[in-house]
């Protein structure tokens, strides 16, 4: 089992919980916990992509012109 499927599974069983551990609504809970766990996912895959943005970028080697001796 992936780390992403026991999240959400761990969050399920807590949705399950707070909701009364009422039978039946299996699927609902499942659903929102895993729309929970990708989306907080997303926003850190996009904090972590803004902070790598936000660097300033080394000049490549590529990108200055050497002169080459005649």
């Amino acid at each position: 089992m992936s780390d992403l499927e026991q999240a959400i599974r761990e969050r399920a069983y807590q949705l399950w919980m707070n909701g009364g551990a009422e039978h039946g609504h299996a699927e609902r809970h499942w659903l929102e916990a895993q729309r929970e766990i990708l989306a907080a996912s997303l926003d850190a895959v996009a904090r972590a992509s803004k902070v790598c943005s936000d660097k300033p970028k080394a000049k490549s080697a590529g990108s200055r012109k050497k002169r080459r001796a005649a």
